[in-house]
Order: structure tokens, then sequence, then C-alpha cells
């Protein structure tokens, strides 16, 4: 796997990756699973997904973040950590690699695993887990990466819920005259190789995950979570149109001084206050058929 994030992107984004989310897929997973489940959270970052979904969870649970970046994960823990104490809740260490946040309903334990998850899933300890759970990573991955996945979960009936999936084309508003050419450079970069061993998926992503995990025999739910920036996001706003322009020019060499022209002009009205963007996404929930 090549494709690396910066801590600090996944900083900024956490709070519109928590907003958008759609809670009542949280709350079917979290009815679906035992009493202390087990959740594999795949390209885990510095554990953002774990902070939002194990409010929904409300019990005791056993979480492993799973990042090829060791970096992120250290800083996962203590994220973790820190936000926990801030709230009044107790931290203990029991292990170099354990982490334990005492809630009122329940310990959570935290530990995690290193692992390259182009190789996934044969490299992923699905034995010890209910659920594999994921945000913001199955447009990266390729068709045979998810038809994998959805066969190694099927052999041991687990669900399998992948959040922030990117469904259509961003909208920055007012529009430019260049609104088309960045976003046609973007949807190509989308559909690079990301290191998963073919295209990535980008906006198909739903479609492909619903289609492997339903010949699976899995019922599978969807729901949008669009990320939606008001005029007043003006960093995330600025970020968002940096993001489209390199991309963009990384596939539109041609066409770069009108991509700078592009960004020039949406980081201005960002500053200002004045530039609204739309990401489209979609939440996906997949659970295994009930034993018959």
């Amino acid at each position: 796997m090549n494709e690396e994030f910066d801590a600090d992107w996944l900083d900024l984004r956490e709070p519109y990756d928590a907003r958008a989310r759609d809670a009542g897929l949280a709350a079917r997973l979290a009815r679906a699973l035992p009493a202390r489940p087990r959740l594999l959270d795949l390209g885990a970052g510095t554990g953002s997904l774990l902070r939002w979904l194990g409010h929904f969870i409300g019990r005791a649970q056993v979480w492993t973040l799973v990042d090829a970046d060791a970096a992120l994960i250290e800083l996962a823990f203590e994220t973790i950590a820190e936000r926990a104490e801030q709230v009044g809740w107790r931290v203990t260490w029991p292990g170099r690699r354990t982490l334990l946040v005492h809630t009122p309903h329940g310990a959570w334990r935290v530990e995690g695993l290193i692992a390259d998850l182009s190789e996934a899933p044969d490299n992923l300890p699905l034995g010890a887990a209910d659920a594999v759970v994921c945000s913001a990573l199955c447009d990266l991955v390729s068709r045979d990466w998810v038809e994998r996945m959805a066969a190694a979960c099927a052999a041991r009936r687990l669900p399998f819920y992948a959040a922030l999936n990117v469904a259509g084309r961003d909208r920055f508003t007012p529009p430019h005259p260049a609104d088309a050419l960045v976003a046609r450079g973007f949807r190509r970069d989308q559909a690079r190789d990301k290191g998963f061993g073919g295209k990535a998926l980008g906006p198909d992503a739903p479609g492909v995950l619903r289609a492997a995990f339903e010949a699976q025999g899995y019922a599978v739910h969807l729901a949008p979570s669009d990320w939606v920036l008001a005029p007043h996001d003006r960093e995330m706003a600025d970020a968002l149109a940096v993001a489209h322009a390199r991309a963009a020019m990384a596939q539109e060499r041609r066409e770069a001084r009108r991509i700078a022209e592009w960004l020039a002009a949406r980081s201005r009205l960002a500053e200002a206050g004045r530039l609204a963007v739309r990401v489209p996404h979609r939440d996906l929930l997949a659970l295994p058929p009930p034993v018959t």
C-alpha cells in the first residue's frame, strides 16, 4: 500500500467525518454485535472511527487498529487517551501496545497492528474479530480487493461496515469556468492504482461493495454521508481546493496554468468565507445472512 495520509489532514477532517457519518447504520451495526464486540478497524489512522463509533456501541468493546503507518498508530493511542481524559474517563496501559479506556459503560480495549492493507485479508486476524470496519478507505481499493474481503468476511460470517465512501463529483459553490477541468483531472486521479492491486474504485466504491457482499448472501444497507461545508468552514474548504488542484495537475499537466488560476480563485473565496463545498459519500453496512 503506497497511499499515505498526513496526521494534520486526518485531524482537520475528523469533525466533518463525524458530522457526516450516518448514525442509523452505526446503531444497526451496534445491535448486530455481541455483548463485548471485537472490531478490526482497517486504515485506522489516528483512531477517529473508534472515537465516533465506540459511543454507538455503548458497552465494553475491543478494537484492533490496523494501519501501515506505525507513527499514525502511535498517535492514535495518544489521541484516544487525551480525548478520554478530557471527558473525565480513566485511562490505563496494561501493556506497551494496549490501552484501556474506562468508560461509564465498560472498558474499551485498544490494540494496534502494523500491516500492509494491500495484502488484506490474508494478513488480518479475522478469526479474532466480530466485525470489520473502516472509514474513507474503500474508494482507494480495487475491485479484486473488495471481492477478496467479501469472501473472507463471509467465510467467518463477519459484518462489514465501511463509512464515507466517495459517491460522486464534488461541488464547489459559486461556480468557476474551470470546474469541469479540475473535476476531470480529479476523477482521473481517483482512479489511479493506489497500491491495492488495480484501478482504485473512486465513486464506484458503494456499488462494487454492495455487489460483492450481496453475492455472498449479505444484506447490504446504504445511507448518504455527504460532507457539507458552509462558507464559514474556511480551512477545510481551502484544503479541499488544494487537494483537488494538486490531483488535477498531476493528470492534466498541459492545463497547469488554468488549474492554478482556479485554485487561486477558490482560495480567495475560502479566505473571504464565500466558498461552499459538497462532497458526496455513502456509508455501507453489510450483514451476514441469519443462521438457518
